[in-house]
């Protein structure tokens, strides 16, 4: 029967017989009395605690037994070795001048903490085979792309490898022997290298500084070499679009101006341009020719003389310049403002129109293809004579149908047994007399030919006049019951009717009219009796008939 003691190393509670503490007593003494002279004795006395406490813990585990006896503490000792010994070595080692070699032991994979770029596991297995670790990193970035073999692997490895995080731990991932030699031999590398690292610092400090001003100098000086070279080249090229690309614009400007100052027609029948006509539109297009040339002259100058150094521009002819394109810019925008002034207020009237009812209570809604004159037109070319008996029609491509959509049509239910038909005509002006002005000298045509109702394709200004948002909004009243068939050509004018879904439910989508019946919740599609189709199938319908264009 023998006596038990509890003892704590490293945090771990040890039972152990009174005699192998002594013994462990002693040992642990001396060990501090040899290195109480150290720089960081209290780290390596530590460090050595450490290791036997991992020592006894292995122990335990293999033996499966819970005290430390007396054998168990003198095995410890003989492999951590003696201080007696470790005197007598460092005394031969001094004597024969040669460096203690204590890499006995087998290499343990570990991590290491102290080279890595992500989690040591290429430097902990460089150390387990001595070998450089850029080769194992290399063979890890090789495999990566192969299905992301090396990429796995390394995760794999990062779970399972545990980390050198004691000092033990790192001397045993070096195969470093685990003893008093060994741990004062790596305390004390360690130790140099710090300072050497703490000594170099302000010699390797310099150097980068050297290195980062090397490196932006050499860039710097291949980016000129490369502009001067292939650079050069790319950069006249670019000089050379931009030339061309001025050189078009001005042709264009100075073509638009001549066309409009000399030949006194406009250079573009296109909205908005197309709303500064007659006697806005010269002093228009003179300021805005001047506003867009200057700039356009000055980039093409600017550039032959950067690319190519060719040319120059004088202080003199540039400060002129710029004077004559602040005036414009001014002239331009008092224009534009007195354009805009000319939309301030709006005005409309009604005009309301006999429609002759028909004996079969049907109407055709068509769009009328008669050409429209004025009657300057009609005098200058002389229609009278010329075209007798004859109809000029409509191209369809005339200024008008540059500007917004500026006509409406509504089909209503009459409240009487009668047709009618309303015209409300509207424009805008800078006040309200000019605005209703503007809307009187709309012109609309409408005719009736028994039960067809025909109807411009847009209402007509005055010859020479600017255009002020004029809008004509026919509204047809038919009475209940009535029958209004419909020209495909009105779609774009017809409001709240869908005549392309009532062709699909009649399954006529080729058809060049649609048929409607005038009923108390307004216009409805007649549907034909013989060739019915569901509502919910129209969307179907509509994608058959599309493809069938296709």
């Amino acid at each position: 029967m023998n006596k038990t003691i509890i003892i704590n190393i490293n945090g771990i509670v040890f039972h152990i017989e009174e005699d192998a503490y002594e013994i462990l007593k002693n040992y642990m003494t001396d060990v501090k009395r040899h290195f109480a002279a150290s720089a960081d004795s209290l780290e390596i006395t530590t460090d050595i605690e450490n290791r036997i406490a991992e020592m006894f813990s292995e122990i335990l585990a293999r033996d499966n037994k819970q005290v430390i006896v007396e054998q168990d503490v003198l095995s410890i000792v003989e492999q951590m070795g003696s201080v007696r010994d470790f005197e007598n070595a460092e005394q031969d080692e001094k004597n024969v001048n040669n460096a203690f070699n204590y890499n006995t032991e087998g290499r343990r994979l570990f991590r290491n903490p102290d080279d890595h770029l992500v989690a040591g596991v290429c430097a902990g297995i460089a150390n387990y085979f001595d070998v450089d670790p850029v080769w194992i990193r290399l063979a890890f970035a090789i495999f990566t792309p192969i299905g992301g073999t090396g990429l796995i692997l390394y995760i794999m490895l990062w779970i399972i490898v545990p980390k050198a995080v004691t000092r033990a731990d790192r001397m045993a991932m070096k195969g470093e022997k685990q003893n008093l030699q060994g741990f004062k031999k790596n305390f004390e590398e360690e130790l140099s290298s710090v300072r050497q690292n703490l000594s170099n610092f302000g010699i390797e400090a310099k150097p980068f500084v050297y290195k980062a001003r090397d490196f932006v100098g050499d860039f710097f000086h291949h980016l000129g070499i490369f502009l001067r070279g292939v650079g050069g080249v790319l950069v006249k090229l670019l000089g050379v679009a931009i030339l061309l690309a001025c050189f078009g614009a001005i042709i264009a400007l100075v073509v638009a101006l001549v066309t409009v100052v000399i030949l006194g027609k406009e250079p573009v029948d296109l909205f908005p341009f197309n709303i500064a006509k007659n006697q806005l539109s010269e002093n228009v297009s003179i300021a805005a020719f001047l506003v867009a040339f200057i700039p356009l002259l000055s980039i093409m100058l600017l550039t032959i003389k950067g690319i190519f150094n060719v040319g120059n521009i004088g202080r003199s002819t540039g400060t002129v310049a710029l004077v004559i394109w602040l005036c414009s810019l001014v002239m331009l925008i008092y224009y534009v403002i007195r354009i805009t002034n000319q939309f301030r207020e709006s005005a409309s009237f009604i005009k309301t129109i006999d429609i002759k009812p028909t004996a079969n209570n049907t109407y055709y809604l068509k769009l009328n293809d008669t050409k429209y004159f004025s009657h300057d037109d009609s005098v200058r070319l002389d229609i009278k004579n010329q075209f007798k008996n004859m109809i000029v029609t409509d191209d369809d491509d005339n200024g008008y149908h540059n500007e917004p959509r500026n006509l409406r049509i509504i089909v209503q239910k009459s409240d009487a047994n009668l047709p009618t038909m309303e015209e409300s005509f509207s424009s805008k002006g800078s006040n309200y007399e000019e605005a209703l002005l503007n809307a009187r000298r709309l012109k609309y045509g409408f005719s009736q030919q028994d039960s067809v109702l025909k109807f411009d394709y847009t209402p007509h200004r005055s010859p020479y006049t600017s255009w002020h948002d004029e809008e004509v909004t026919i509204t047809l009243r038919v009475p209940l019951n009535a029958k209004v068939v419909i020209d495909q050509r009105l779609d774009n004018y017809i409001r709240d009717i869908n005549l392309y879904d009532c062709k699909i439910i009649n399954k006529q989508p080729n058809a060049v009219s649609s048929i409607f019946t005038m009923t108390d919740n307004g216009l409805q599609c007649k549907v034909d009796t013989l060739v019915t189709a569901k509502p919910d199938s129209i969307k179907t319908i509509r994608k058959d008939s599309t493809q069938k264009a296709q």
